[in-house]
């Protein structure tokens, strides 16, 4: 070993024993706040809390250490602390290595117990029966907008959003050998296919694209068929064993997947929330505008409108509505409380914090 090296080596390990110690200090407080939150019927988990603690420490950190990486290093400090206090189990739509099982372990760590489901559906009937503490669904796409299961499961389950993900979507050509030359089909979702619609006609013309049920089921079958293609993620190449034939061939480079976590408690204000809401109006003249002006009169921001029609009822729409603020903070609760009177029936899905972007 270099004479340079060595001291530098020893410093690490000594800083490296120091962290260990500092982390076995910081479970021992979890433990601490576990007992007192069991005296107190407190959720041991608060989303609102880890963004805080995130962004505190990012903004305290002189560097060089990147923000991506504390990000990273505390999620999972934090999955692990979870853990000490209560195990925490999380159904999210499957199967493993989906978009969908990528969003879970970004919001809940490793430490969790992640346990895939065959749809949305069962995903919030896992939460409703108590064999998951949370359940995390795709509710949208940026480019290719909503998931109308997941808005329809809401008309139908008492449960709420307790948290949302937003997560960057790189979509890969994967193959067994990584040459293009050997494809000769290429499975993937219909949303994936559909986001890499140019890049395929482009580059790949002649070749059939097959649907399948989820990207991670296209990188499946890709492993046991060296003609095939799948468009995936990294996590699916890696864990089925395939080569990346060509990286980032979505159409459009700015590409995120919304994701709800879904639970049967309601969370408390945080500094950054937003509350979701559906309803089905009265119709009667005017009543778009009187939809509508309760939010604008007040400075309510709205960030998204989205209708769906009624299955049982012809040519009549529920509406979901997302807008800023926490239901307990007075503009938010007064202007859907002079909504209310016009609706035939109006649901508050959730407050929670709103995802960094």
């Amino acid at each position: 070993m270099s004479d340079d090296l060595k001291p530098l080596r020893e410093a690490i390990d000594s800083i490296d024993d120091k962290i260990l110690d500092l982390l076995n200090e910081r479970a021992r407080v979890v433990l601490a706040v576990g007992e007192a939150k069991k005296d107190s019927s407190a959720p041991f988990y608060v989303p609102s809390r880890e963004n805080a603690i995130y962004e505190r420490l990012c903004d305290q950190s002189s560097g060089p250490f990147p923000e991506d990486g504390i990000r990273r290093v505390f999620r999972e400090i934090i999955s692990a602390s979870l853990a000490l206090e209560e195990p925490m189990k999380v159904a999210f739509l499957g199967p493993v290595a989906t978009f969908t099982h990528v969003a879970s372990m970004q919001q809940f760590g490793l430490s969790a117990t992640l346990v895939p489901q065959k749809s949305i559906s069962a995903v919030f009937e896992e939460v409703e029966r108590g064999r998951a503490d949370y359940g995390v669904v795709p509710v949208e796409n940026s480019n290719e907008g909503v998931v109308t299961h997941t808005l329809d499961m809401f008309m139908e389950t008492k449960l709420k959003i307790y948290a949302e993900i937003l997560l960057e979507i790189s979509h890969d050509l994967l193959s067994f050998s990584g040459n293009i030359e050997d494809i000769q089909r290429i499975y993937s979702h219909p949303q994936a296919l559909a986001q890499c619609r140019k890049w395929l006609e482009e580059n790949m013309p002649d070749i059939p694209l097959i649907d399948v049920a989820s990207t991670a089921a296209a990188a499946q079958l890709a492993a046991g068929d060296r003609n095939a293609a799948a468009i995936a993620s990294a996590m699916a190449g890696s864990r089925y064993d395939l080569r990346a034939v060509k990286v980032s061939i979505a159409d459009n480079p700015n590409n995120f997947t919304r994701f709800l976590v879904v639970s049967d408690q309601f969370p408390s204000p945080s500094e950054q929330d937003k509350t979701s809401i559906m309803f089905c109006i009265n119709d009667e003249p005017g009543i778009l505008w009187r939809m509508l002006e309760p939010f604008s009169k007040r400075g309510v921001n709205l960030s998204k409108i989205e209708s769906r029609p009624l299955k049982k009822r012809a040519w009549e729409y529920i509406f979901f509505l997302d807008m800023e603020g926490h239901i307990e903070n007075e503009p938010v609760r007064a202007a859907i409380d002079e909504l209310e009177p016009h609706c035939k029936f109006l649901k508050v899905l959730g407050s929670y914090p709103r995802a960094r972007g």
